[in-house]
């Protein structure tokens, strides 16, 4: 990596730039995506190169834990959360993925969203070049653990203080990270081939055909694990590393299926007189742009290989509400009344 390119991303992140001897902090090997995902949990490889940050940082150290993994190596130290973003030599844009955390917390807190308050960013210079966040850490429960235990006026209640909270982060937004949801190839990784070959053909024809409206803001990645409710019953949206603009249906159908598996309750919360004829619209058309929809379906859905074609999905999509729901679309409105 030339110098130049150092000094330019230095700006991109607007943090401050460690160097450190030459004596690595980090003695793990990083030379692919596969390394990455052995190496970014271990609290004891990241020890010694978080404990240089949080004292270049004038932060105190505690004993690190590990958080809930997502791509990112994440950890609670003491009051404090440090994300370690995955370096170049990972195959990731560590760039981009905190150019986009840091505009897209600033943009919640200016919408009035609830986020970690930002303590501190830079890049440490090591064996590899490590770009980091540290946050607040928020007291609470996660809200895949929450819903568990709530009652169906608490889950329809807290359904609908999310449903204000995305409604204001999904508003008009400046271009940020130059990611096309629809069209960047890219974006077709989760949909493998464990889809048929007629399916991703259909896909790739009918989203590219597809009049999706207006893009807006989205987080991205509104699942279980990020979003925390506080003891006093606030809702904190935390980790915006897969922040996008594309239209709305990204966001919600996300929420419809990967955050609330479905559930009558949480759907009524945010969707309202929703009949399950539009709900699988909705979703059908969500999923089949948003970076995580292969892995969705495969989840929620079905097994990819059953579906022969784009249709197959819609319809047992149509049949995973309704049953789930266990209404028709005359009962569903009945309910929502």
């Amino acid at each position: 990596m030339t110098r130049e390119k150092r000094e330019a991303d230095a700006r991109v992140l607007d943090g401050t730039k460690r160097e450190v001897s030459a004596t690595s902090l980090f003695s793990g090997r990083i030379g692919n995506w596969k390394d990455w995902g052995r190496v970014f949990q271990s609290i004891e490889l990241f020890t010694p190169l978080m404990e240089h940050i949080f004292c270049e940082e004038r932060l105190p150290f505690e004993a690190a834990r590990n958080l809930t993994p997502g791509t990112n190596a994440v950890f609670k130290v003491g009051k404090y959360v440090i994300k370690i973003f995955a370096p170049a030599e990972s195959g990731i844009d560590q760039t981009m993925d905190m150019r986009t955390e840091l505009f897209a917390m600033k943009r919640a807190e200016e919408v009035g969203v609830r986020t970690p308050r930002l303590v501190a960013r830079g890049m440490v210079e090591d064996k590899y070049r490590f770009a980091y966040l540290i946050t607040e850490y928020i007291e609470g429960v996660e809200f895949v653990e929450a819903v568990k235990t709530m009652s169906r006026d608490e889950k329809i209640s807290v359904a609908r203080r999310l449903r204000e909270a995305t409604d204001r982060m999904n508003t008009a937004c400046e271009p940020f990270n130059g990611i096309d949801v629809i069209n960047d190839e890219n974006r077709r990784i989760r949909w493998d081939a464990r889809y048929t070959e007629r399916f991703r053909a259909e896909r790739l024809a009918y989203i590219k055909t597809r009049d999706y409206g207006e893009q807006v803001f989205a987080h991205g990645d509104l699942c279980g694990d990020n979003i925390i409710l506080s003891p006093d019953g606030e809702l904190f949206i935390i980790d915006f590393a897969d922040s996008v603009l594309a239209p709305v249906i990204y966001e919600r159908a996300h929420v419809a299926v990967e955050l609330f598996r479905l559930d009558p309750d949480l759907l009524y919360g945010y969707f309202g007189n929703t009949s399950a004829l539009e709900l699988t619209e909705l979703c059908f058309d969500g999923i089949l742009i948003h970076d995580f929809g292969g892995d969705i379906v495969a989840s929620h859905i079905g097994e990819p290989g059953s579906f022969a074609r784009l249709e197959d999905f819609r319809k047992r999509l149509r049949d995973r509400i309704e049953s789930e729901l266990r209404f028709t679309d005359e009962d569903f409105t009945k309910f929502r009344s």
